[in-house]
């Protein structure tokens, strides 16, 4: 909603009020202590029409509260959670089940290997509640429960990390014997790596004959795994889905890499965690399986999740059955939310609807504004400006041919030996590979934070849609010296955005004014437009006397935000008092130069 800034009515300052992202005119009168009609009648005199009862802004309902004296400040969201929602201390935390997530290539057995696990520890009585899939589930082993996240892959891993979602303890990757490593494969372990994950390894398929388990080891050992047998610390455990071979092998082993990281939760506290999946149920409504990661969920509950709000109304475990609460590492289906979630946005409970649709509307606020071309803020942190002391700079190479790849690698690799970058930029390399920049790359990107330098090939439609909603810079080069220069320059904090100047319009000075202590030129303008508060200057006999901005533009007696060729017009700029007849006056403004590289 569009409202007209103008000079506030109140001239004495009663203080700061903290506003929400939305409310309504009412609860925007009590936050002010004014009546009702006050709001309205300011809200009429900036050209809005609103009743008692609707929402606004809190763009809008800060310029009302600077009419009536108040300095508006906007309500910081996380400051809404319900009390008792503290991470919690040594003394509150405890033990909790690991979260593992199944990761590798499509026909490498990732289904097959999660039905044989959850057929081989299924409780008795409970078989026919297999058929129940909600995206998660959880198995006991040794009376101890391990929750599986069935994800379709690993794009979807890395978009609810992106998301902020860190839900993960442990990826298994699992491998084809037959087949060996493929390019999905190494895919699936830059992703793991690059979130941090320990990785479980499970070499599929033993039960076929003809093996040869040595070359699909040193394959694992080509892409950076290297292999407990090997000298390594990547637990590599050979299975076979289809016989149930080494399932209670690879079970115990994610026992004992997940109690390395030693997961713990409180579960005396308001619930939080992310969403797995979402959909809509045309006879249940919007449903959302989640993942609680600390706290205990309840039937009752008020949370957000998203741009998603309600009060739960039912959860539901993997089996199927209704369950009146869950605990941390338990994946439920959630009923009572007012829309579909995004997979990966976290939900948190509060103690209220009203608070819950509050924080509902703040996320909506930032998907509009990412949907017109808004990004986040991190897209900034590793170009322009002075380089913080020691900066991360994390790399997704693309390339034609893998030729090519090698010789960016080791002009990398010899950049980063240099002394002072090595002072100013850690680098790491999140994936190297051959092939056009892909959606997965884009979104590997956002996760790690990182930015995709790409050599002779192009940007999928798909990615680049990706890129513009995420923020990720994506560099295109067809020299590889321009690659190799602007990763020099980038190393050494140095590759700042580069504008050009662009000369918007001229006003030629045909008069002199003077106006108290300052003088305005009248103008006659011979090209483009002048519009106040550009910058500009003043250039006499072919020379830049002055540069400052345009304070004051004047049609006749009337102030004006723009005048068009062709037209006169009084010009005023800020600190300076020097015209003469026949000075010119350019407006001026910056534009970003495109970074070089094929289209």
């Amino acid at each position: 909603m569009e409202v007209r800034d103008r000079s506030p009515v109140t001239a004495i300052a009663v203080g700061p009020v903290t506003i929400p992202p939305a409310l309504t005119v009412k609860e925007l009168a009590e936050r002010l202590n004014v009546s009702p009609a006050s709001v309205i009648r300011d809200l009429l005199q900036n050209g809005v029409i609103a009743s008692i009862n609707q929402t606004i802004d809190f763009d809008t309902a800060a310029i009302v509260a600077g009419d009536l004296g108040f300095e508006a400040r906007e309500m910081d969201l996380a400051s809404l959670a319900e009390p008792g929602a503290e991470e919690g201390t040594d003394e509150t935390l405890v033990p909790r089940p690991a979260v593992v997530t199944v990761m590798g290539h499509v026909d490498h057995g990732k289904t097959s290997l999660l039905d044989a696990i959850r057929r081989t520890n299924v409780v008795s009585g409970e078989a026919g509640g297999i058929t129940q899939h909600i995206g998660a589930y959880q198995v006991e082993v040794h009376d101890q429960k391990i929750t599986f996240l069935d994800t379709p892959g690993h794009e979807a891993f890395t978009a609810m990390r992106a998301r902020g979602a860190s839900v993960t303890d442990v990826a298994i990757l699992v491998v084809a014997a037959d087949d060996g490593v493929m390019a999905t494969t190494r895919e699936a372990a830059d992703h793991a790596k690059a979130a941090g994950v320990p990785i479980v390894v499970a070499l599929n398929k033993i039960d076929r004959p003809g093996l040869n388990l040595d070359r699909v080891k040193q394959q694992l050992v080509d892409i950076g795994l290297v292999i407990e047998e090997f000298g390594g610390d990547t637990v590599c455990v050979p299975v076979s889905a289809r016989t149930g071979e080494g399932l209670d092998t690879l079970l115990d082993m994610i026992l004992v890499v997940a109690e390395m990281g030693n997961p713990r939760a409180n579960p005396n506290r308001a619930a939080t965690g992310a969403v797995i999946e979402a959909r809509l149920d045309k006879a249940r409504g919007p449903v959302a399986t989640v993942l609680v990661q600390n706290g205990t969920l309840h039937v009752g509950d008020v949370v957000a999740a998203g741009v998603a709000s309600g009060r739960i109304k039912a959860l539901f475990n993997d089996k199927g059955r209704r369950i009146p609460a869950a605990e941390p590492a338990t994946p439920v289906e959630l009923l009572g939310l007012d829309e579909v979630p995004e997979a990966g946005d976290r939900f948190q409970t509060f103690a209220d609807e009203r608070t819950a649709r509050l924080v509902a509307q703040g996320a909506r606020r930032i998907v509009e504004s990412r949907a017109v071309g808004a990004r986040p803020a991190q897209t900034s942190d590793l170009v322009g400006g002075v380089p913080a002391p020691t900066t991360d700079l994390n790399l997704i190479l693309k390339a034609d041919v893998r030729g090519s790849l090698e010789a960016v690698l080791a002009s990398i690799q010899n950049l980063s030996s240099q002394s002072q970058i090595q002072e100013e930029v850690r680098t790491k390399i999140v994936r190297a590979d051959t092939g056009n920049v892909t959606e997965s790359d884009v979104m590997l990107a956002a996760a790690a934070e990182g930015r995709i330098v790409a050599f002779n090939v192009r940007v999928e439609p798909g990615a680049r849609r990706a890129a513009d909603s995420q923020g990720v810079d994506i560099r295109l080069y067809g020299v590889i010296y321009h690659l190799i220069d602007d990763l020099e320059r980038l190393m050494r904090g140095l590759l700042a955005p580069e504008y050009r100047e662009v000369i918007d319009g001229q006003a030629e000075v045909r008069q002199v004014f003077k106006v108290g202590r300052n003088q305005a030129a009248g103008c006659y303008v011979t090209t483009g437009s002048v519009i106040r508060n550009s910058e500009a200057r003043v250039v006499r006999k072919g020379q830049s006397i002055f540069a400052g901005r345009i304070s004051s533009l004047k049609r006749f007696k009337d102030d004006v935000r723009e005048v068009q060729t062709g037209y006169e017009c009084g010009i005023g700029i800020d600190g300076f008092a020097g015209f003469e007849e026949g000075d010119v006056i350019e407006t001026l403004s910056r534009e970003l130069v495109s970074p070089v590289g094929p289209a």
